[in-house]
């Protein structure tokens, strides 16, 4: 079984798919933001949090100590997050289409051209580029009352007050750097070129093939 991709390519095909793994796995944890809320931990992503308060008996808050995501689209704290949570979204989807058709290349003879590679490369580019973006509108939306309660309540746009960043916002960083530069650039390099032979024995085959079916065609 023959591939489509040169050794550069195999690697590009490999760092892709941990690439397009580490930022859609990071995406869907919700450990981008950690901070504690009535003495219990906290934690969010986007669209995700672990643990948070509700009204038991007698009025008093209480804290549930699951993870889940926000019961709706405009539940999620801040219209930053919302824009964050369709941003980054895009951009884990980009990668992982990219990743799946570059395994795919190391499977299938002539899938992944020269120019194709390139082309996956800057699609890589830009969803690397939303993933940062996303990134970098998170931070808008800790100034929103639900981040404020579990920060202190001395966090806003860019202060995190007692809160911290969680592994989860670095990875997706990190992932997202990744494909913008490493695998943009080794995307130049994955696909193999035509072969000229093989070209000319594939339009004569096919030129025969149209021969022999208008011969017949012609015949009484």
């Amino acid at each position: 079984m023959r591939s489509s991709l040169t050794l550069v390519g195999t690697f590009w095909a490999f760092l892709s798919l941990v690439t397009a793994v580490a930022s859609s796995t990071s995406y869907f944890l919700p450990y981008w933001l950690f901070g504690s809320q009535l003495g219990k931990p906290v934690s969010f992503s986007t669209f995700r949090r672990c643990n948070y308060p509700v009204r038991g008996d007698g009025h008093n808050l209480i804290m549930v100590e699951e993870c889940g995501r926000y019961a709706s689209f405009t539940a999620i704290p801040s219209l930053a997050w919302q824009m964050c949570t369709v941003v980054t979204g895009a951009g884990c989807a980009l990668l992982l289409l990219v990743a799946l058709a570059a395994v795919l290349g190391c499977c299938m003879e002539e899938l992944i051209s020269r120019m194709m590679g390139r082309c996956m490369g800057a699609a890589q580019f830009v969803g690397g580029l939303l993933i940062s973006s996303g990134c970098a509108l998170y931070p808008l939306g800790w100034n929103s009352p639900e981040v404020m309660q579990t920060c202190g309540n001395v966090s806003n746009q860019f202060q995190l007050g007692t809160c911290r960043l969680g592994w989860a916002y670095y990875c997706a960083g990190g992932a997202a750097a990744a494909a913008m530069l490493i695998c943009t650039w080794l995307s130049c390099f994955a696909g193999r070129n035509p072969k000229p032979v093989v070209l000319v024995e594939s339009i004569m085959r096919n030129t025969n093939s149209y021969a022999m079916e208008l011969d017949h065609c012609l015949k009484p």
